[in-house]
């Protein structure tokens, strides 16, 4: 005898096509926005980093990174701007320096550490947790596929990582050069000052 669907189970199955509708059009809508991210710094020439493209779209680093379309066009762009240099503006000569914007660049590439760091302490904790559950669930070609891509991730955070010290390193630099400079240029004043006669 065939078995009638109740309408609690009718009424279950219709929430979840329901759900799984919303979850992929949400995810369709997180693609659009990185997508439209990567596309913006790629014409505008600045620099593309899968932190910048989750912070300016919206989305975690875990979607950049595990979403195969928004991975690939973004480790296609930095490749392109590995390639070919990112069209960024030139930095300002040392008579447009100014120590305010110098701490500006400094606070930026703080922040960018700072994000960097939680994402690879995030992506640690995952994989601690949910290592032992996919050893339950996966054959040995999918453990050593999944243990590679999570090696290609951390080895591009410890890159991003690197250049953002190296950013701050320089902007700390040249935030020093600045100030010396500053500081000359008052003393310069001063002693031109007492030249001057007094009428």
């Amino acid at each position: 005898m065939t078995r009638i669907p109740s309408h609690d189970t009718a009424g279950k199955e219709a929430r979840v096509r329901r759900l799984r509708a919303a979850r992929v059009q949400d995810s369709e809508a997180k693609t659009a926005r990185a997508l439209d991210v990567v596309r913006d710094l790629l014409a505008s020439g600045q620099r593309i980093t899968c932190a910048r493209v989750a912070r300016e779209a919206s989305v975690s680093t875990w979607f950049v990174y595990n979403q195969p379309q928004v991975r690939d066009t973004v480790r296609a762009a930095m490749h392109e701007q590995r390639e070919h240099g990112s069209r960024t503006i030139a930095a300002p000569g040392p008579g447009q320096v100014t120590p305010a914007g110098l701490h500006t660049e400094l606070a930026l590439a703080r922040e960018e550490i700072k994000d960097l760091k939680k994402e690879r302490d995030r992506l640690r904790e995952r994989v601690r947790l949910s290592l032992g559950a996919e050893l339950d669930d996966v054959d040995r070609r999918q453990l050593v596929e999944r243990i590679r891509q999570l090696e290609q991730q951390n080895t591009e955070l410890k890159r991003e990582l690197s250049e953002a010290r190296d950013r701050l390193t320089d902007s700390e630099r040249r935030l020093h050069e600045a100030e010396d400079d500053l500081t000359a240029a008052r003393a310069s004043l001063r002693r031109a000052m007492r030249a001057v006669p007094s009428k």
